[in-house]
Formats: C-alpha cells, sequence, structure tokens
C-alpha cells in the first residue's frame, strides 16, 4: 500500500502488484471474502503472463532490479519526498546542510503508513524503550488509518503502550499531513525539524511555518527519531542513554502482518448509498460559506484564444499543495469560490521571487494572485498560467484543477506535467500544454499577452502555436504539444468531462 500510494507522489498514474494467495487471505480478512474468491477464480489474469516474468525487457521500456536484501532504511526531505537519504548517511547531511538537528515532533499516521502492522512496528521500538528506561525526547502524535485499525490497535493494547510513552491519538483523518493540528510548541516562523510517516512534505504543508523542515520515513524509524529527539541518531548503530544513565542499543522491530485475533469494529462510519437515488433532493443554504452547488463549466466557443493574461509565470517546484492549499482551507471544500481564495497562493513568481504576488498589468501595482485571477474573470479577460518540472507533482487533488478553471483560466502551460494532475486539468476542460523546446519558457515576459491558435484543427498528435506579444510591441512564437486524446479534446470541447457525459 505505501508503495503504491507514493507511486503517485512521483506522478505514477499506476502503481501495479500482482494478485497473489496472501492478497486474498488479506480480503478474507477484511470481510471481503466474496471478492476474494472471485479474484482467486480468475488469479491468472490478475498475474503477468509466463513469458513476461521469464523475459520482461521485452515487455516493458525500463527494467529495474532491486536487491532487497542491500537497502537500507531511508529518510526523506525536507520539502520533497524527492532528497533520499539512507540513514546512515542522514547525520552528515543534517548537518552539512545545517537542519535543526533538535527533533522536534515525530508524527505517524495518515493514509500512507499507518496499518495494523505499521503500528506495531512502531510499537514494539516503543515497548523496547520504555523496558530499558529510555525516555521519549519528543513530541509524539498517533492517528491511525481508519477505525478499523484504530479499533482492533486499541484493543490488542498497542495505542495504550503509544499513550503510556507520552503519544497522543488522534482522529483517523489527514490530519497533521495537511495541517489539521495545533503544535503545542509555537513555532511561528521559527526554523525546526518534524519527522512523519506521511507522503508529502513540501513546505508548510503540516504546519504553515515555511521554516519546518519536515522528513519523511517509516514509522518504526519514527518511532525511534522521536525516542532520541535527535535527527542524527542512527538506530542502526547508535546507542540511546536510559535514566540509569546506562548506553541502550535499539533491536529491529517487530510486527505482525494482521492482527492475530483478527480486525473488529464497532462502527466502521460507512453508509450504504440508497439503490435508486434519482428522487434524492439535495438543498444547499445559499448563504452557506461551506457548500456550494456545482455549475457546468462553458463549453468552448470555437475559437482560438487571442490575448489572454498572463497570470504568474511559476518558478522551481510547483505541486498540487502549491496550487490548492490544505489545512484551514479545508472547510471551504464544498465551496469552490471560496476555496478558489487559495489557488497558486504558494506557487513562486518568477519575476519577484516571491508567493502570493503578482503583477496586475494596468495598475502596475502587485496583487495577491487569486484577486487578480477574479478581476481578470470579472472584467471577461481568460489568462494563462506558466509554469516549469513536474507541474502538479503529487498526489491527485481535484480543486487544483477546478480552481483555474473556475477562475478563467484558459491554459496551463509548463515544461512538464505531473500525468495525474495533467488528466485532472483536461477533465475540467482546461488547455493543458508543455513547451515544444522548453526553452521558450525563457520567452515569457511578465506584461504578455497569449494567443493560442489552431484550435479548430485540435487533434491528437498536433502542436498548437503560441505567440507571445509583449508590452514593447515585439512578438514572439513558438509551438506547444499535448497529449489529448480524441475523447479528451471532446471534453475540452464540451467545456469538462462531465458535461461530454451530459451531453
Amino acid at each position: 500500500g505505501t508503495i503504491c500510494n507514493m507511486g503517485a507522489e512521483v506522478g505514477a498514474t499506476t502503481s501495479i502488484f500482482p494478485f497473489d494467495e496472501k492478497s486474498a487471505v488479506y480480503l478474507e480478512a477484511t470481510g471481503r471474502k466474496e471478492v476474494a474468491d472471485e479474484a482467486r477464480r480468475i488469479m491468472e489474469y490478475l498475474q503477468p503472463d509466463p513469458e513476461v516474468v521469464a523475459h520482461p525487457e521485452k515487455y516493458y521500456d525500463q527494467l529495474i532490479e532491486i536487491d532487497l536484501s542491500t537497502l537500507e532504511p531511508h529518510i526523506n526531505g525536507p520539502f520533497t519526498p524527492d532528497a533520499a537519504y539512507t540513514i546512515s548517511e542522514f547525520a552528515k547531511a543534517v548537518k552539512e546542510n545545517n537542519y535543526p538537528r533538535k527533533m522536534e515532533v515525530g508524527l505517524i499516521g495518515s493514509c500512507t503508513n499507518s496499518s495494523y502492522e505499521d503500528l506495531t512496528r512502531a510499537v514494539s521500538i516503543v515497548k523496547q524503550a520504555r523496558n530499558a528506561h529510555v525516555p521519549v525526547r519528543a513530541q509524539f502524535l498517533i492517528n491511525p488509518g481508519s477505525e478499523l485499525v484504530r479499533y482492533t490497535a486499541e484493543r490488542d493494547g498497542i495505542l495504550g503502550v503509544f499513550e503510556e510513552a507520552g503519544a497522543t491519538i488522534i482522529a483517523n483523518a489527514c490530519g497533521p499531513c495537511i495541517g489539521q493540528w495545533k503544535r503545542d510548541d509555537e513555532v511561528k516562523d521559527r526554523p525546526n525539524s518534524i519527522v512523519t510517516s506521511f507522503n508529502r512534505n513540501f513546505a508548510k504543508r503540516n504546519d504553515g511555518n515555511p521554516n519546518t523542515h519536515a522528513f519523511v520515513t517509516s514509522p518504526e524509524l519514527v518511532a525511534a527519531l522521536t525516542i532520541a529527539g535527535d535527527l542524527c541518531f542512527n538506530p542502526l548503530t547508535d546507542t540511546l542513554q536510559n535514566e540509569r544513565g546506562e548506553w541502550v542499543k535499539l533491536a529491529e522491530p517487530v510486527g505482525f502482518e494482521m492482527p492475530p485475533k483478527g480486525y473488529d469494529v464497532e462502527d466502521a462510519g460507512y453508509l450504504a448509498p440508497l439503490e435508486d437515488g434519482r428522487d434524492v433532493q439535495i438543498s444547499i443554504d445559499p448563504n452557506s460559506n461551506r457548500l456550494q452547488k456545482l455549475e457546468p463549466f462553458r463549453p468552448w466557443n470555437g475559437e482560438d484564444f487571442i490575448e489572454l493574461s498572463l497570470l504568474i509565470k511559476v518558478k522551481g517546484k510547483c505541486t498540487t499543495d502549491h496550487i490548492s492549499m490544505a489545512g484551514p482551507w479545508l472547510r471551504f471544500r464544498g465551496h469552490l469560490d471560496n476555496i478558489s481564495d487559495n489557488m497558486l497562493i504558494g506557487a513562486v513568481n518568477a519575476f519577484n521571487d516571491t508567493t502570493n504576488s503578482v503583477l496586475d498589468p494596468v495598475t502596475m501595482g502587485y496583487s495577491p494572485l487569486p484577486a487578480l485571477a477574479r478581476k481578470f474573470k470579472a472584467e471577461g479577460v481568460g489568462s494563462v498560467v506558466v509554469a516549469e518540472e513536474n507541474y502538479g507533482e503529487g498526489s491527485s487533488r481535484e480543486h487544483a484543477a477546478m480552481e483555474p478553471r473556475h477562475l478563467n483560466v484558459k491554459v496551463i502551460l509548463v515544461k512538464s506535467f505531473a500525468r495525474i494532475h495533467e488528466t485532472n486539468l483536461k477533465k475540467q476542460g482546461m488547455l493543458a500544454l508543455t513547451f515544444s523546446n522548453k526553452e521558450d519558457y525563457a520567452k515569457i515576459q511578465e506584461r504578455d499577452k497569449i494567443s493560442v491558435t489552431g484550435l479548430k484543427e485540435f487533434a491528437p498528435g498536433r502542436n498548437l502555436t503560441v505567440e507571445l506579444l509583449h508590452a514593447d510591441g515585439t512578438k514572439d512564437s513558438f509551438e506547444a504539444a499535448h497529449t489529448y486524446n480524441e475523447q479528451q479534446i471532446e471534453w475540452f470541447k464540451a467545456g469538462s468531462a462531465l458535461n461530454a457525459m451530459n451531453n
């Protein structure tokens, strides 16, 4: 589950493991015997063909072989899950990069590393420390991955061990991974380090502090580092001093793949949908700031996009967190207009190296980005977002595609897309383009008017033309590529995939 979850973080469309007997046993243990039986019946179709296993290089573009016995635990960060260090290299990286060495909070949970097995492996480390009289030196928070896991872990005494060690058990939810917590220590803008078992660690994501150095790793490493309170601690080689002055070496973690007594839960929180929901009437308070009825996006008018305004030229990394932040914004997730006030407020403007500050070409003053987008929309002006590599990196977040569509952004033009976000943009009727020549990114100037032509002949594999009208009257033009297929072009023409389905 962790590997498949993290696949999305690096832009993979799909991560696949072949179905096997262990998969079936897990389905049975979680109350899905009918699914397990059906999967067993067609197991040969849920596994690679024998000739593919024998000669994978004939069937795949790239084959990577990993000797698992040579792998060492890793810790990744800060500010991106891409920066990886082995635990034996990490102390050196902390010192060389001047990362805050004191570990202030350890967090286990959210959707990625919060299974029953994860908790048992982490708690085995906590038990060792307790039995050896080694205190926990950092704040410790646990949010189980589901009510099923929480209830079972509580029944089996696992959560009790965490609590005895000073950990706080919080709700089964995204929680601190998206900023839903209140830090006991006031950090504000103070540089500090936290270690989590979450899947994302972008700046300001966990607590709103741009100087919080968040590192991601396994639950058992989170537990060990939380006990140590020191980023430079390597549990493979180092020792910890206990309350008696003795030095203690932690043994490798152990755990259970599944609960020995099986899973249990009183209320899993699932409400089955009605068999026929056609007569259900949805009533939304028109004065609500949390809920808003979605209105269909307008279809394409059949014309080229002429002289759109540049909304922002993004510099560097721009993940779905930069495009649509979570945390305090979550209360608006059912209200598209309100949540759109967070659009791209984390993106760095290439012209002033500042976030949420873009040039209004009329007043020549700098404005918060959502405010300028709203002004353009009110004036009937479409706009363009320009960005660099892997735009929209991270797991799926539909709001990151819906918000620019809602605020009349017509085109996202980038060096490259994260594939999931690119597809989400297409579903919302956006025009997602890439520079055919990445060096053309440098041609974009702050007060440019941008046209996209060739839309009347929009077709798979056929480039479009981008024309720039600079403020001094000079012009540039270049080709832009796309990956639209016939169906996705119909989404664009209809205004969105939902519009196309309704048609």
